[in-house]
């Protein structure tokens, strides 16, 4: 008997009336969430305006959603294509499965175009959601908890996850995956926020640290999982996919410190254009400043001589009074 392991939910959805409420998408939601609230301060650090990584991400997460199932079902098509099976639940998203891979992949696109109808360069935006994205996968994977997958092999440690009895799984204690993936999304948010601080990393290189970072963790957590799976030369699809993926975020990282090194400078034009915009205004003030002072200088002179006349007009006619009295006594 285990003394100690972590229990499961009994279910992933809780009814509220009619309405279901499913863990899974909380998770998800909540990531998001996470995501561009944490993006928006590191964009607006970096010079840009407040705002902008929330309208882009309307753009990136329905691309990223999509591209999630996409490759999820592509590459476990025979969870939904097969005999016996109902292709319909290729749609119900919210049963659990979203791939990675094809998340970031398309949800690029859909940032790609908003970048683009913004006028802000991709790999800067990348730059600044980066941390965000593994904060949102690491929420994310709880989702995982809720639905009872995506666990790995039997153990009996303390920190053993309870897997109770369905159709397609049996009961025990297994490794939670889902936590381990979970630790190490945080960790990489953290390493990417300090070599960020660190090194100043730009044109893209913070993302691909990132993905990096990411595919290092996510070969060895998938190497644990007993989930069906697709298998190339005995190593599961996604561990192959890690390990080219990495790769390619490694090479990305060498050649463009090498082709441009540093960060930008300009991250939104937008932003510049009202710097320069309230530089301007308060040139303009200082301008007006100036000349009220010296509208004052000026006028005080004239202030002054009017005073003269004023005087001198007053000692005539004191002496025009003098001769007056004379005039009378003779």
């Amino acid at each position: 008997m285990d003394l100690a392991y972590i229990p499961s939910p009994s279910t992933g959805v809780i009814n509220l009336g009619p309405i279901p409420l499913r863990g899974y998408a909380f998770c998800i939601i909540i990531g998001v969430f996470v995501a561009v609230w944490y993006g928006n301060k590191r964009w607006i650090a970096r010079g840009g305006t407040a705002g902008t990584v929330a309208d882009i991400a309307v753009w990136a997460v329905p691309f990223g959603l999509v591209g999630g199932r996409l490759y999820h079902v592509i590459t476990d098509y025979q969870l939904y294509f097969s005999e016996g099976e109902n292709w319909v639940d290729a749609f119900k998203i919210w049963e659990g499965g979203l791939g990675i891979w094809g998340a970031i992949a398309l949800g690029a696109v859909g940032a790609w175009i908003g970048c683009r109808r913004r006028g802000i360069p991709l790999p800067a935006y990348a730059d600044a959601i980066a941390p965000g994205i593994a904060f949102a996968q690491a929420i994310g994977r709880w989702g995982n908890w809720f639905n009872q997958e995506l666990y790995g092999k039997p153990t009996d440690l303390p920190w053993a996850l309870e897997i109770s009895e369905s159709a397609n799984r049996e009961a025990g204690t297994y490794h939670p995956t889902f936590l381990y993936e979970s630790l190490w999304c945080i960790g990489v948010a953290l390493l990417v926020i300090w070599a960020d601080r660190r090194f100043k990393l730009g044109h893209g290189r913070a993302f691909a640290l990132y993905v990096a970072a990411y595919c290092a963790g996510r070969a060895w957590i998938e190497y644990m999982r007993v989930d069906e799976a697709h298998h190339v030369l005995g190593l599961r699809l996604n561990v192959w996919t890690a390990i080219i993926v990495f790769l390619l975020a490694v090479v990305y990282i060498v050649i463009s410190s090498r082709i441009r090194p540093g960060r930008e400078e300009i991250v939104e034009p937008k932003a510049e254009k009202s710097e320069k915009i309230a530089k301007a205004d308060e040139a303009d003030e200082a301008h007006a400043d100036e000349d009220a002072t010296a509208d004052d200088a000026d006028a005080e002179p004239e202030d002054a001589a009017a005073d003269e006349d004023a005087d001198s007009d007053k000692d005539a006619e004191r002496g025009a009074d003098n001769g007056a009295g004379s005039a009378a006594k003779s």
